[in-house]
């Protein structure tokens, strides 16, 4: 069963759903990284046939910036299209892009690469690896060290905001899409892994910390269920993949 069946069908008839969704799989290593492989576009299509075997219609539609937020939902537009639904016109929120996490290991992985040795040898071992997959673990090791330390203030840079900035600033983007949409308003947001984790935090309080920790966990074309009201935002659902159904489907990167 769907997990949103009947959410607006709950003796709440003001009750509105936000569902937000990370992008498929990103072209990791290629030259566009931003693109979609073959695998996200299926990631993509297979969620809008799910939404669409089970009913589901929206009237609002955001996309983050980035080539991927923005194609996941056109394909799933398509879908609905395809199968004679209405899909509203999508509306630009440039405050849900991504954390800016290639600058971050950019800026601070060569400081953090002389002062802790083991780091070093993460990048040693990434560049000598040839497997993707492994490939994928030993970047994801560094992302997640080198980000951690950053929030932790052991390195800094004023070049770029913070991560608690970060946070703040997709909590604006999420309270001005709910804040202008009409009761009984179902609006799907396309974002990213880090967006989907600040939403959480914004309906649970979570740490700055705890935030960033569950940035690590949305695959590739979840979604993620929030209920809305005046005075009321609250999680239903956290990276949720009913639509694939494979774990050949289940990509983190």
């Amino acid at each position: 069963m769907y997990p949103g069946d009947g959410a607006l069908h709950w003796g709440f008839p003001l009750m509105s759903v936000l569902m937000v969704v990370r992008h498929g799989q990103a072209s990791f290593l290629a030259e566009n990284y931003d693109k979609l492989s073959p695998l996200g576009e299926r990631q993509a299509r297979l969620l809008g046939e799910y939404w669409v075997s089970h009913g589901l219609q929206f009237t609002h539609v955001y996309y983050g910036p980035a080539e991927r937020q923005i194609r996941t939902g056109e394909i799933i537009g398509d879908v609905f299209r395809s199968a004679g639904l209405s899909w509203p016109e999508p509306i630009a929120e440039p405050d849900l892009d991504e954390f800016p996490a290639e600058k971050v290991v950019r800026t601070f992985l060569p400081v953090l690469m002389d002062r802790h040795p083991h780091m070093a040898q993460l990048v040693e071992e990434f560049q000598t690896a040839t497997e993707m997959e492994k490939k994928r673990r030993l970047f994801d090791r560094v992302l997640r060290e080198v980000s951690e330390r950053w929030l932790d203030g052991e390195v800094a840079d004023d070049s770029f905001p913070t991560w608690p900035a970060f946070c703040s600033r997709v909590a604006n983007a999420v309270l001005r899409v709910i804040d202008t949409a009409p009761p009984s308003s179902s609006v799907a947001v396309f974002t990213s892994a880090g967006p989907m984790a600040a939403t959480a935090r914004a309906a649970l309080d979570l740490s700055h910390s705890a935030t960033l920790n569950l940035t690590w966990s949305p695959r590739n074309a979840s979604f993620s269920e929030f209920f809305f009201t005046t005075g009321r935002f609250s999680l239903s659902t956290f990276n949720t993949t009913p639509h694939l159904r494979n774990s050949d489907l289940l990509t983190y990167r």
